[in-house]
């Protein structure tokens, strides 16, 4: 390992990674009913991408690719662990750990002397796969779980994380063990891996909190529309007998207030790093493992103007916000439309901590250094997606493919495609695989060749299907 007095002046990195929180869950993306004052000044301090992207529809692929630097399909980790579903096709095999020979961003960090921790949300294998197998130091709250199952308040049960008092809650927690390890005494450069629980259900918040949102809806008279639509029937069976419900508002106080709370926690942890004289040396990375759950499961929040949600191929299930700020580099207030994706984190803090890149590892990822120092493109054809399981939201089994403005999905079910212009329609309402069968046959071409690449497995039918 190199000696801690080489990368004394390596900056620091947060790295915080939210759950479930969809692209319009900020108020600088646009929400007008969530108030998000911290989150919304750290984007006018750094960077905020438009067109930033989840590598899965689904949490635990999108996690293990911010780590490796890896496509889900390329690794094998393409639903979320434990999940299992079957409609027509039978859902297609994955690997439900991180395997130990992926050298981990924690561990390439940590080979260059910095500290490591894991706070919060793992959610990549059992025990023999935790973050202190990955590479990091320190691991709280960090397990198999893939959500709270007791609940946002202690006892949290949660067995990398002992119980607070009773009442504690568990994102003021997180962020309390977060503001201790910044605020220790040492010269080595840290890499904090903040992945909290929040916003993923149970949705649970404060009472205080729930009030204010409660007041706000009626001031607006959000609590006097209708925030639900009855859809069609799932195509999973074991939720064949229920209907997609969409929310189409963002109204849900309970949801606001945990965004609220997730926020008034960002700022605690800005003003420890402040305090600590660390803020100019610190990179602080801000975005979301998945789009916003808007289509089952209380469906707490809408994606609008994007198109459904969590565990959907669709826009609102991988679009995401993402907010860079770099102290002295980046331009205070910047906007970048290019599209980046999960793999991508893994070069790019190598390249801020001017570590050598690791390409056989980082194999899908490109840094976008360019883009944080004012450049306007990156040097890649496509951003691809390969989600071959049926959702728990209502979404099927398919792969999807970006190039320039253009994305085109293929749904296993009945290998139909579907082709959009996001530039025009960034709703994904008006398709244009017929009226552009040229450019549907090029993307669908392109979709299946990196496909055989990396060797991703493809649903096939259920034989036991009515």
């Amino acid at each position: 390992m190199e000696a801690n007095h080489t990368s004394v002046n390596r900056p620091n990195f947060i790295f915080i990674l939210l759950d479930d929180m969809g692209w319009k869950d900020l108020g600088c993306y646009g929400s007008s009913f969530y108030e998000t004052p911290h989150l919304d000044r750290l984007a006018s301090e750094g960077m905020r991408f438009t067109d930033a992207y989840a590598a899965s529809p689904v949490c635990s692929p999108t996690r293990a690719s911010i780590l490796t630097g890896k496509y889900p399909a390329s690794l094998g980790i393409t639903n979320w662990i434990g999940g299992d579903a079957k409609g027509k096709l039978l859902d297609a095999p994955y690997l439900r750990y991180l395997p130990l020979e992926e050298k981990s961003m924690a561990r390439a960090l940590k080979e260059h002397g910095y500290r490591t921790w894991n706070v919060g949300k793992w959610h990549m294998g059992g025990k023999d796969f935790y973050p202190e197998k990955h590479g990091f130091d320190v691991n709280v709250g960090g397990c198999d779980w893939g959500s709270p199952h007791k609940g946002y308040f202690s006892p949290y049960g949660i067995e990398t994380l002992p119980d607070g008092p009773e009442g504690e809650y568990l994102t003021d927690r997180l962020t309390d063990e977060a503001i201790r390890l910044i605020q220790q005494k040492d010269q080595a450069p840290f890499f904090l891996y903040l992945s909290h629980y929040t916003v993923h259900t149970p949705i649970q918040a404060k009472a205080e909190d729930i009030a204010k949102y409660t007041e706000k809806a009626k001031k607006l008279g959000l609590d006097q529309l209708s925030a639900i639509e009855e859809g069609e029937l799932f195509p999973c069976e074991h939720k064949k007998h229920l209907r997609v419900q969409r929310r189409v508002i963002q109204s849900d106080p309970v949801y606001a207030a945990m965004i609220d709370n997730l926020d008034w926690n960002i700022g605690r942890l800005l003003q420890a790093l402040e305090e600590t004289g660390q803020a100019e040396n610190t990179v602080i990375i801000f975005t979301s493992d998945n789009g916003g759950l808007a289509t089952a499961e209380s469906s707490p929040t809408c994606n609008a103007p994007l198109q459904e949600g969590k565990g959907w191929m669709y826009e609102g299930g991988v679009r995401e916000p993402l907010i860079v700020k770099w102290p002295g580099t980046i331009k205070p207030g910047s906007v970048c439309e290019v599209p980046v994706t999960s793999p991508d984190f893994y070069p790019t803090l190598l390249e801020i901590a001017g570590l050598p890149l690791l390409p056989e590892q980082h194999s899908d990822g490109i840094s976008f250094v360019p883009l944080l120092k004012g450049q306007d493109s990156l040097e890649r054809e496509a951003i691809y997606w390969h989600y071959p399981h049926y959702g728990n939201q209502g979404g099927t089994p398919g792969s999807s493919i970006r190039m320039g403005n253009d994305k085109l999905i293929e749904f296993f079910e009945d290998g139909r495609v579907e082709l959009y212009n996001l530039l025009a329609d960034l709703g994904e309402e008006h398709d244009i695989a017929k009226e552009r069968p040229d450019l549907a046959e090029k993307l669908q071409k392109k979709l299946s060749q990196w496909r055989e690449q990396v060797e991703a497995k493809i649903p096939v039918p259920n034989p036991e299907y009515r």
